[in-house]
């Protein structure tokens, strides 16, 4: 329903993300600012209000709800002690990655190079740091979100953030299931903001792609990698003719 506190949660989450404000949503809306602020700390929504809201956000009633159930499922970030001890295991941080796309216990013994008992000392590792909850005949459940993003300028990313992109790069991106593009134009900042929505859309329809694909079977997936990313930039060549102000 329209005021449901967790959906309410939500918007709000979705409205910091894309970086607007009450005053950028109340004139997107035609409203007053005390009206919007009014709005969310009531609940007060119509479902056509609901409606425009979304819209603004550019999000759909089955997103928004699986967002909600997201925001209870886990953190959007590890702890810090989480992310030090996946940055210091390779093998660690390689299990949880696979349990996170869906692997059963007995499909990553078949098709990886780990022993039952390595295994189990991993999986005892990742409950004891609460990352699973690892019950009765094997049966592992993620105790995180499965869309977490990893700390900026934290452990793991300082581990094998570089390391990850060089070998991502390092392909020639001519395959089917390949594209690499760089686009450099001149944007307004409304456009900019619009854009990077956009993209955060993407983002999250890959993950809810990855979300439907992890009841396959194992045999019928495979890893595959999204690098989304924007920023002001100007081409030092570019930039270069550009005349000093003193």
């Amino acid at each position: 329903m329209p005021g449901h506190p967790r959906l309410i949660e939500t918007l709000k989450r979705s409205l910091r993300a894309r970086g607007l404000t009450y005053r950028d949503l109340a004139r997107a809306l035609d409203l007053s600012e005390p009206s919007v602020k009014r709005m969310f700390s009531r609940g007060t929504f119509t479902l056509a209000r609901l409606e425009a809201v979304l819209a603004v956000l550019e999000l759909d009633f089955y997103e928004l709800a699986r967002l909600a159930r997201g925001a209870v499922g886990g953190p959007v970030e590890l702890s810090l002690e989480q992310e030090r001890a996946l940055a210091a295991d390779e093998r660690l941080l390689s299990v949880f990655w696979l349990l996170q796309n869906g692997w059963p216990v007995e499909d990553i013994l078949a098709d990886f190079s780990i022993g039952r008992s390595a295994l189990t000392l991993a999986l005892g590792r990742l409950a004891r740091l609460k990352l699973i909850d690892w019950g009765p005949r094997e049966r592992v459940r993620l105790r995180v979100a499965k869309d977490f993003q990893w700390r900026a300028g934290g452990p793991v990313k300082k581990a094998y953030g570089r390391r990850v992109l060089q070998e991502f790069l390092a392909a020639r991106f001519g395959g089917g299931l390949e594209l690499l593009r760089f686009e450099a134009r001149e944007l307004s900042p409304e456009s900019a903001a619009v854009l990077r929505r956009r993209l955060e859309r993407v983002v999250a329809e890959f993950n809810e792609m990855a979300e439907v694909d992890a009841g396959l079977p194992s045999a019928h997936r495979g890893g595959m990698a999204l690098l989304v990313a924007c920023r002001p930039w100007e081409f030092s060549v570019v930039n270069a003719l550009k005349r000093r102000r003193s």
